[in-house]
């Protein structure tokens, strides 16, 4: 009963800021809740601030004890929801597909369906010595996606 009221809750905060969107949560069996959000623009202090006081403002500590956090997911997590590749167009991921398979691109789209990453790489050159540089690509179904996430570099 109690999760359903604050998922109700959380669900009415998410409404009214279409921008952000929910990454994961929980309700652990000591009452703490735990909320990740992301967002299309990224995830400020002040977000993380509007979820909390849309679900704490609306329940009553003299009713139930809890505890509440709100994160934003981190950049080096895995992607949970298709919005994350959309808001990453442009930077470097690396996916690992369901046949274990690893790719390490640009994201240069994400649609309903699909991402596509691009890279180059050097090959030899087909007649003579020497390489050349070949930029390849890969679209890839979000079903064949095992795991994926932003490549941080320094």
């Amino acid at each position: 009963m109690f999760k359903e009221t604050v998922k109700n809750l959380l669900d009415e905060g998410l409404k009214e800021r279409e921008d952000l969107f929910l990454i994961s949560f929980d309700v652990l069996s000591d009452n703490t809740i735990k909320i990740i959000i992301d967002g299309d623009n990224g995830v400020l202090v002040e977000d993380c601030m509007f979820v909390s006081r849309a679900i704490e403002h609306n329940l009553d500590r003299e009713e139930q004890d809890f505890s509440l956090e709100v994160l934003s997911a981190g950049a080096a997590e895995p992607f949970i929801n298709k919005r994350q590749y959309k808001k990453n167009v442009g930077r470097t991921l690396s996916v690992k597909t369901i046949t274990n398979e690893t790719i390490e691109g640009i994201l240069t789209k994400a649609d309903e369906g699909n991402i596509l990453l691009e890279w180059k790489v050097r090959e030899p050159k087909p007649v003579g010595k020497g390489k050349v540089t070949v930029k390849k690509q890969a679209e890839i179904p979000y079903d064949t996606i095992s795991k994926a996430q932003v490549v941080i570099k320094f």
